[in-house]
């Protein structure tokens, strides 16, 4: 759902590229690429804890590989490749394919103002379809955290995100910012369900999903015998199932699951434009430009990037215990897709680079750009976990309702055996989310690396909303 590790996925994959070797150009899939893939996939599930990765690669515009790895869940002896796994942000795209779609049949515009659509959001007048598929629009992200904060034990409607979310005061002014939102993706979904006359999913189902022969199911039905489980960890305590949201909250914004096969049939109709309007394709992958003519790269529901030549398509996601990466070199005709069942740790976007990097060539690293008082004080707080002396005052209410006396123990008892990290950096630049600041950092030990991903209110003394510890690859 959320986008933790999306920006930092293309730099992953240029620092595995740099190691990388020439283009693959046959359309099959070799023993020893297949040897390779297995050990990549192995070695990340052994050091983060991750329980399962199911895996698919497009090469040539084909499907060649397709394999599902470790345990799925207690009562799945197996691991099938057709099971399916939460895709969460990845389903923004499909959300905005069907805008798209509904622009074609006449019965919308892009460019509409969604007060047409969706009456009472805050700005709604002046705030286009377009710029909620973008992240542009100024609606405050309901969802910035990476866990289940107290209201999500409650079901609620898509009218419920919009009332407590959507009718704030904007973040900025639409058009003048980007600012990823959940919110702004479901006042898009519910502008499809209205114009459509049918719910999301069900529209998803007739123009996309049928004809590409692709299952896909709510996520919020994926749950239980049969479905993979999601898990969860407090730094590096024990692996523990998790426990899911309740009904409704990822709706337009992720609500899709479905297996990496089926993920990877829409990635070759992205390759070969089909299914879609070609100036459809062409569009959701342009990056939207702000009003003092700036972007960073993010079209409609998807993150558009150019490196050495090879033009990447990428989104990942994040639901309650379950990690995504979907990456699409379309001029290669390639794809990989990766699902996890774990909300922790970098393994499936390593797993995806690192996999990438058998059938691209070279690229540039990207280097991050550290704050340094910002950092210091997170070291602080790292500090402060590892010894159980962490300050409540420090965190706000939502942190504090999360971080339980088993949160707690779970992070000292862990971090405690590591000691002082060598060093501890910030991994990219800061950015804004949900009304908070998004910083995530890599601290480095003697045998190992954890992911810290931040979140902090406003200002020099802003409290911090997130501070989730994982291990990294």
């Amino acid at each position: 759902m959320r986008l933790r590790l999306a920006l930092p996925m293309l730099a992953c994959l240029t620092a595995l590229m740099a190691f990388g070797v020439p283009p693959a150009v046959a359309q099959s899939i070799t023993p020893a690429e297949v040897s390779k893939i297995d050990q990549i996939v192995a070695d990340s599930l052994s050091r983060t804890g991750v329980p399962s990765a199911s895996v698919a690669i497009v090469r040539g515009g084909e499907i060649v590989f397709a394999k599902a790895y470790g345990k799925q869940s207690d009562a799945m002896a197996l691991a099938r490749i057709d099971a399916p796994y939460q895709i969460a942000s990845v389903s923004k795209q499909f959300t905005a394919a069907a805008l798209l779609l509904l622009e074609d049949q006449g019965k919308l515009n892009l460019d509409d103002k969604i007060s047409a659509y969706i009456p009472g959001i805050t700005g709604g007048e002046r705030m286009t379809i377009r710029q909620l598929l973008s992240h542009t629009s100024g609606l405050q992200d309901y969802w910035p955290q990476d866990y289940s904060f107290g209201a999500m034990a409650r079901p609620i409607t898509p009218q419920g995100i919009v009332d407590r979310w959507a009718k704030k005061p904007l973040d900025f002014e639409p058009g003048t910012q980007w600012q990823y939102s959940n919110t702004g993706y479901v006042v898009a979904g519910m502008i499809v369900e209205k114009v459509a006359g049918m719910p999301l999913i069900d529209f998803l189902d007739v123009q996309i999903f049928k004809p590409l022969g692709m299952t896909a199911i709510d996520q919020d039905l994926a749950i239980g015998k049969g479905y993979p489980q999601g898990y969860q960890r407090f730094a590096l305590g024990p692996v523990r199932p998790e426990k899911p949201a309740a009904h409704g909250w990822l709706f337009a914004a992720g609500e899709l699951a479905m297996s990496a096969t089926d993920l990877a049939k829409w990635d070759i109709a992205r390759i070969n434009r089909t299914i879609l309007p070609t100036d459809d394709w062409i569009t959701q992958e342009t990056p939207v430009k702000l009003s003092d003519g700036t972007s960073n790269g993010y079209g409609l529901g998807v993150f558009a990037a150019t490196q050495q030549g090879h033009k990447i398509i990428e989104h990942s996601g994040e639901a309650v215990g379950f990690l995504s990466e979907n990456i699409v070199f379309p001029e290669d005709k390639a794809a990989v897709v990766v699902l996890v069942n774990a909300d922790f740790s970098d393994a499936f976007t390593s797993i995806a680079g690192q996999i990438s990097a058998l059938i691209l060539s070279p690229a540039k690293a990207v280097a991050p750009d550290p704050e340094q008082a910002k950092t210091e004080h997170a070291k602080a707080v790292l500090d402060a976990m590892r010894a159980g002396t962490l300050d409540p005052k420090l965190m706000t209410e939502n942190w504090n309702y999360y971080f339980t006396g088993t949160a707690a123990a779970d992070y000292k008892q862990s971090l405690a055996a590591l000691g002082e990290p060598r060093s501890f950096t910030l991994a990219r630049p800061a950015r804004l989310r949900g009304g908070f600041v998004n910083r995530n950092y890599v601290a480095t030990y003697a045998d190992r690396k954890l992911n810290i991903v931040t979140y902090a209110e406003l200002g020099d003394g802003g409290r911090y909303e997130q501070f989730l510890v994982m291990p990294a690859e």
